[in-house]
Order: C-alpha cells, then sequence, then structure tokens
C-alpha cells in the first residue's frame, strides 16, 4: 500500500473522522482535550508504547488489526 502525502486540513479531517467512527462524537471529543490540555510528548509516548514489543510483534499486531478492519 502506497502512503498518500495528505494536506493539514485533509489530514486533520482525515484523523478526526476516524476517531468519531472508533471512539464516538463524545469520546472523540475527550481524546483531542485529553492531548490538548496535557503535557503530551508523542514522540515520548510512542517510544514507551511498543517498548516491550518487537518489530515482528508490532508488524503481526498490525497486520491482524488491519485483517479484522478489511477482511
Amino acid at each position: 500500500m502506497e502512503a498518500i502525502i495528505k494536506s493539514e486540513a485533509a489530514l486533520k479531517i482525515t484523523g478526526l473522522k476516524l476517531l468519531i467512527n472508533e471512539l464516538g462524537i463524545i469520546n472523540a471529543e475527550r481524546f483531542i482535550h485529553c492531548v490538548k490540555n496535557e503535557r503530551f510528548d508523542y514522540t515520548e509516548w510512542q517510544r514507551d508504547l511498543w517498548k516491550n514489543q518487537s518489530i515482528d510483534e508490532i508488524h503481526n499486531a498490525a497486520t491482524a488489526f488491519y485483517s479484522k478492519k478489511h477482511g
């Protein structure tokens, strides 16, 4: 699958739609509020998120998630 570079406006719209589809409108708003109001370092968060997993484990989880979503 090829990555498509989107404008910032298109990226924001896509991201918001994904949040709403996954979390619902209320929890999407709550998520945005949490991220916006906390000192949030995405790089640090992501580093900790995958800390104890190998690249193969991350790949397998992503593949399984994609297969579940897209059949």
